[in-house]
């Protein structure tokens, strides 16, 4: 269906005065309320002509911005009375950016910064204590009690919530959406589908890959591994090691359960073995020498051109980019698209990659600013993105009829024609509106039926794969990303992740300037390490500098925090 089409039946849905998108529990409609349904659908009517609040929004993050007449955004507008202009992270650090609006002292109506405490100690943020408590159905679905307290700041107030990782109903999780060592499946197909379990197993079948097919099709070279270090994004290649040890993501630290001790793993064993292999691949030439100068745009385009056959890195910081991009220029089809292999550095460990359980990052989340033209409206909206069935299928499904259709069962599905339309850029910009920072469900609908997600849909899943993505899956009897992985199923404890704990470390305390100087000494030594022609003098050096920073003031403070948990 090309995009004029598409137009045309949108307005004459409009001229029919029927607003076709998924059949939520509230469909039809009644007054606006402020509290929620009994099912937990928030009561809304269309907005009357003239009661549009247009907000802005500024994300600290890379994004793409929709045009402002971008379809759904006014359906959204007509149905609920808001609009947002999303604006996103160019061209700055997340520090930078929140920095710059905090010396000018004007701020958009919401913010997601990864630096929250720099708004909280400027003022900027306005209290959502009593708002949340107007809406006890969202307030009792969407954290426990103990984890809003978790987002309240020394002043005593809560400024943020975090909109990811809420299941609704039953899970019906399909994809990784956690750290993992990625692979593209032309190599395991090339290789016969192996078990991989091991780092050195994962690299030696990259160098024999590269040594039998140094180009693509077009006569581009191949790259074996490629590293993503900017900014906080280093990530991909600092904690590796937790990993690779078998721990789950803390994060900043490692929580030895058996004894309930916090644990360094800047300074493991699996560490230093992590580092030292990627020190011979890199000498051998099998790291991308960009690696360490490379911004984040660089490195997905790097990616999207299918050349690089693995790296580490975590799902929603790539694949939505490069695989709409695959799917566009065809590389899906030549076995480009990535799974997660779940590495340790021993064959036979345990491991614990796949998070099973919601994670509630306190860190950070979407804020009301105190510049808001409306804090009880723009509050409302945020309720309504997580509350109202009806709201979310059209940000998540889109539209009924034109993005995707319903079986006589009541199972959404799309068409070959639809899924292309939904990976397309253009199509996106002018169509396609996700406010993907307002709170979002993963889980089952409220119709007990279907994912929140599409992603989520058993049957979409898997019929939206590219053939050599679905003939890796059939290989090794998956149905599912984290079965590539192949983690303990477990429930982690209470205090995970720590990393939500440290990232709102400031440097008034001994434990805060330590972690912020370990930060700054991994950012400019961990590149040398890799790249040292005496790997072992390297890490010496290393070393030298780490515990310099006085990284023992760091643990204690951390120690304190898990304590509270014993």
């Amino acid at each position: 269906m090309k995009f004029k089409k598409i137009t045309a039946l949108l307005l004459s849905f409009a001229m029919m005065g029927t607003l076709l998108v998924g059949c939520g529990n509230n469909a039809g409609g009644a007054a606006p309320a402020t509290g929620a349904t009994s099912d937990g659908g928030s009561a809304t009517t269309d907005a009357a002509p003239g009661e549009v609040t247009e907000f802005t929004m500024f994300i600290t993050m890379p994004g793409s911005e929709i045009n402002d007449d971008n379809e759904i955004a006014q359906m959204i507008a007509d149905k609920w009375g808001v609009k947002v202009k999303e604006t996103w992270l160019t061209g700055q650090t997340a520090s930078e950016a929140t920095g710059t609006l905090v010396a000018g002292g004007e701020y958009p109506d919401f913010i997601d910064s990864d630096e929250m405490n720099q708004l909280v100690d400027a003022d900027a943020l306005i209290p959502l204590d009593d708002y949340i408590d107007q809406y006890p159905e969202f307030r009792d679905l969407w954290f426990t009690p103990e984890e809003w307290e978790k987002f309240r700041q020394p002043d005593g107030h809560i400024y943020w919530i975090n909109p990811f990782g809420n299941t609704l109903g039953e899970t019906k999780q399909t994809t990784h959406n956690d750290e993992a060592f990625w692979i593209q499946v032309r190599v395991l197909e090339w290789a016969g589908y192996p078990k991989i379990q091991t780092m050195d197993e994962y690299f030696k079948l990259l160098e024999d890959y590269i040594a039998a097919n140094p180009t693509m099709d077009d006569g581009t070279e191949n790259m074996a591994y490629t590293i993503l270090c900017e900014d906080w994004r280093y990530f991909c290649l600092e904690n590796a090691g937790q990993f690779l040890a078998g721990y789950p993501n803390d994060g900043s630290v490692i929580v030895n359960k058996s004894n309930m001790t916090i644990e360094d793993y800047n300074t493991s064993e699996d560490t230093k073995l992590y580092l030292k292999k990627l020190n011979e691949e890199y000498n051998k030439g099998f790291v991308d020498p960009e690696s360490f100068t490379q911004t984040y745009d660089e490195y997905i385009a790097k990616l999207s051109t299918g050349r690089v056959l693995g790296m580490v890195d975590q799902w929603w910081d790539f694949a939505y980019t490069v695989n709409d991009s695959f799917k566009q220029s065809g590389l899906d089809l030549k076995g480009c698209n990535y799974v997660p292999l779940g590495l340790t550095t021993k064959a036979g460990m345990e491991n614990r990659w796949h998070t099973y359980d919601d994670t509630v990052n306190q860190a950070s989340g979407i804020a009301i600013t105190k510049d808001c033209k409306d804090p009880d409206k723009a509050f409302k909206f945020l309720v309504d993105c997580a509350m109202d069935q009806e709201l979310h299928d059209l940000r998540w499904w889109g539209v009924k009829g034109v993005d995707y259709d319903v079986d006589a069962d009541g199972l959404y599905f799309r068409t070959d024609e639809q899924r292309q339309n939904w990976a397309d850029t253009t199509y996106q910009a002018a169509h396609r509106c996700q406010y993907s920072y307002f709170p979002q469900w993963h889980g089952t609908s409220r119709d007990g039926k279907n994912a929140n997600k599409p992603e989520e849909q058993p049957s979409e899943f898997m019929n939206d794969m590219a053939a050599p993505l679905k003939a890796c899956f059939d290989a090794y009897g998956y149905t599912t990303y984290p079965q590539f992985i192949g983690s303990v199923v477990e429930t982690n404890g209470p205090w995970f992740p720590m990393y939500s704990y440290s990232n709102n470390f400031t440097t008034e305390t001994p434990g805060g300037v330590a972690w912020a100087k370990m930060g700054e000494c991994k950012h400019e030594n961990l590149p040398k390490v890799v790249m040292a022609k005496d790997f072992d003098k390297g890490w010496e050096e290393y070393m030298a500098a780490y515990k310099a920073c006085k990284p023992e003031d760091f643990l204690a403070e951390m120690q304190e925090i898990l304590d509270t948990f014993k």
